[in-house]
């Protein structure tokens, strides 16, 4: 009799255990995260220990076909090239997803406005490391400028000879800085290091900036005046196709022009004209306005359909990196912490303390 008893309690309570798990397991919030890298997986996991989140990764874009993906998901997370038009996100509110988080600034590839429509958050990360992409800006200058890509090659090959790695002195030349955000401000104080001459342009000029010696000035004469021109500006409508045919005609003859940025600032077209005509005599881009379809993959043994790259990564004057300025230990650590913070406020219905950082 007293064993049915315990035996009784002890199925009761291990009824309860499970009734509680479940409940526990069903009250985690879930993000899906799409175009993975394995080092996402890393840094997420690593800091998601104290959020105690349910992460599931695809490696595949977020667009119109794979939106079917998500499943009994809250969250999903999303990085520069995946689609987050008004069909997606009327997909994802049917699917009761309530915050979009990008793991990025940019966000031109999400549709704000069918956000807003469907109720559904949308946050991003800001300024995750501004050194990172304006330090790498500053190398593209360099390595284009001396021509080390070049000098590793040949010495490896026990060339040793200096013909066509003639670069010049940057002190004293003019630079450009167009954009002066975090990431501008970052660039400046790098290239003030140097001894360069800085002239830049934002909608408001920035008075510490120029307490620091930069010169805000008119866009027009940002490219006439420069000797290198650094876009550090966002992505829209006012500046899409910024360097075009008719801006590269008003620059200084073989201008360097340095994109760490988006891959729509710059005509593709445009700018292929400028360098075949000697106009460009240097272009340093890590992204590219096409880059979805080639970007963050290892297209090694595939025949590239896209010709404008092609035709890009041919001149000897051409820098082309794979969308990496912001590849540092810092800034996925902070894009790490700061996306997987925000999606705890958003849930907890409160406003995000940086404003730049809630979009919807």
């Amino acid at each position: 009799m007293l064993s049915s008893i315990v035996i009784c309690n002890l199925e009761l309570l291990r009824t309860n255990l499970i009734f509680m798990a479940t409940k526990k397991a069903s009250t985690i919030t879930k993000i899906t995260f799409f175009s993975t890298q394995a080092y996402d997986k890393v840094f997420f996991e690593k800091h998601n220990i104290d959020f105690g989140y349910k992460l599931d990764f695809f490696d595949t874009q977020l667009n119109e076909q794979t939106a079917k993906l998500i499943q009994d998901t809250d969250v999903v997370c999303v990085f520069v090239n995946d689609v987050v038009n008004e069909y997606v996100i009327k997909k994802l509110a049917k699917k009761n997803v309530k915050i979009i988080a990008l793991r990025c600034a940019g966000f031109n590839n999400v549709d704000l406005e069918a956000a807003r429509k469907f109720g559904i958050k949308v946050c991003r990360v800001p300024a995750y490391s501004p050194e990172a992409v304006a330090e790498h800006a500053m190398a593209m200058i360099l390595t284009l400028n001396r021509k080390t890509h070049k000098a590793y090659n040949r010495v490896r090959e026990q060339n040793f000879s200096l013909n066509g790695l003639l670069g010049f002195d940057l002190r004293g030349k003019t630079v450009g800085i167009i954009g002066t955000g975090n990431i501008g401000k970052a660039f400046a104080k790098i290239v003030k290091g140097f001894g360069c001459n800085i002239l830049a342009y934002d909608i408001v000029a920035d008075a510490e900036m120029e307490k620091d010696g930069v010169t805000f000035v008119s866009l027009e004469a940002i490219f006439k005046e420069s000797e290198i021109i650094s876009l550090h500006c966002p992505l829209n409508e006012q500046t899409k196709h910024l360097v075009n045919k008719k801006s590269i005609a008003s620059m200084k003859d073989h201008v360097m022009i340095i994109n760490t940025s988006r891959g729509g600032l710059i005509e593709t077209a445009s700018v292929i004209e400028g360098l075949k005509e000697g106009k460009i005599g240097y272009l340093g881009i890590d992204v590219y306005e096409q880059e979805e379809k080639l970007f963050f993959r290892d297209l090694s043994a595939d025949i590239i359909q896209d010709d404008a790259i092609q035709r890009l990564m041919s001149f000897p004057n051409v820098l082309v990196t794979a969308h990496q300025a912001f590849f540092t230990n810092e800034a996925l650590t902070q894009i790490a912490l700061v996306t997987l913070g925000n999606i705890q406020v958003l849930l907890e219905n409160k406003e995000i303390e940086n404003k730049a950082s809630q979009l919807v």
